[in-house]
């Protein structure tokens, strides 16, 4: 195997939970809102149903080709030429995905914090870390992990608990009140954060212990679906009407902020949660990129790998979008579609395949015997 490093499935767990809330926490509360105006907080919940869905498909493709990957088993399912095809497409997919994601916390810190500083650099700097990471190996990948989660996630409770003075419950009335189609409609672009937990199918094939994979992967599912449910609920209680027309509601939550005219003006907490946050997040899907390519490639070690994806992953983010408007332009309309069906799509074909192949298999031997 490429990979020698080993993870436990709770590594995979925390190492996901920042992989997928990383870019949601900041865009996905203004988005949801447009469509589900005061039920915002009720979309994650009909949206992480996909997670859960590609967590189990994910899943159930490992158990039928429990030591392959995504780019492995895809030739293994339909085909050495087909196969070699989808599998190129999957990689042409993640390199564009990624660079996404890095052009989003990109625009974030130029948008909020850095604005004279070139976004190349800007982008540049966070792709030399994460690939210091990736080089590592997925070990390595796991304990950043382990440390950086549990301090984003205090950081994040701490935020919340001080702006509970200043929430208003009636933000939230009248309930349903176009009944459950607003609430539906604004959890199709969460949909697509959730589907982005295929990419677990990178990661089953080296954990520990594999038989807890599916538990945990659906915890971590659960976890993110809460925290989601959460950050839109609180928003909400405290912008009201306005979440819909703000970039980054969470940001501006922050600076509600006052306690005694000194403890207040808090951006910079956000500031390093997105950071942290989505350098897991980005060092995840660049990890699953460049081990994708080498066994496409069939080589022997991914890590030469590592610095020529890296400097594709800055073009890429620099090229992905003109500006954060049409950014979150592709995000909110055709963006879902796209990340869908490669996410969601896709893999439900290869496993009925796969269970079609394996079906057949099984009544050719019992004919045979």
């Amino acid at each position: 195997m490429i990979e020698r490093g080993k993870i436990s499935s709770i590594q995979m767990a925390i190492m996901m939970n920042p992989a997928i809330l990383a870019t949601v926490l900041m865009l996905v509360p203004a988005i949801t809102a447009k469509h589900a105006k005061q039920d915002l907080w009720l979309s994650p919940i009909w949206a992480s149903v996909t997670g859960f869905i590609v967590v189990y498909i994910a899943y159930r493709l490992h158990k039928l080709y429990p030591k392959e990957t995504l780019i492995q088993f895809s030739e293994r399912i339909l085909g050495k030429i087909i196969g070699k095809i989808i599998a190129a497409c999957y990689l042409l997919y993640y390199l564009h995905l990624t660079g996404i994601i890095i052009r989003e916390y990109g625009e974030f810190v130029s948008g909020t914090f850095l604005h004279l500083t070139p976004m190349v650099v800007v982008l540049g700097s966070m792709v030399a870390v994460s690939a210091f990471a990736v080089y590592g190996g997925l070990e390595v990948i796991g304990r950043c992990s382990e440390i950086i989660v549990p301090v984003v996630l205090l950081l994040y409770l701490t935020i919340f608990i001080l702006l509970f003075k200043d929430l208003d419950i009636n933000h939230m009335f009248p309930l349903l009140e176009n009944g459950l189609k607003p609430s539906l409609l604004g959890s199709v672009v969460p949909q697509s954060w959730f589907s982005e937990y295929i990419v677990i199918s990178f990661f089953l094939p080296y954990l520990t212990d594999q038989e807890k994979g599916l538990k945990w992967g659906m915890l971590s599912v659960f976890s993110v679906m809460f925290i989601m449910v959460i950050t839109n609920f609180m928003t909400l209680l405290l912008l009201g009407k306005l979440n819909s027309v703000v970039t980054y509601p969470v940001m501006i939550a922050a600076r509600y902020i006052s306690i005694a005219d000194f403890f207040e003006h808090l951006e910079a907490v956000v500031m390093a949660i997105w950071v942290a946050g989505a350098f897991v997040k980005i060092t995840v899907f660049y990890y699953a990129l460049v081990l994708g390519m080498a066994q496409w490639l069939k080589l022997s070690d991914f890590r030469p790998l590592v610095l020529p994806t890296g400097l594709l992953l800055i073009l890429m983010g620099k090229w992905s979008a003109a500006s954060l408007q049409e950014l979150a332009h592709f995000l909110s309309s055709t963006g879902p579609f796209y990340l869908l069906t490669f996410q969601v799509c896709l893999p439900v074909i290869l496993l009925f395949i796969a269970l079609v192949k394996n079906r057949s298999k099984r009544k050719k031997g019992k004919t045979a015997g």
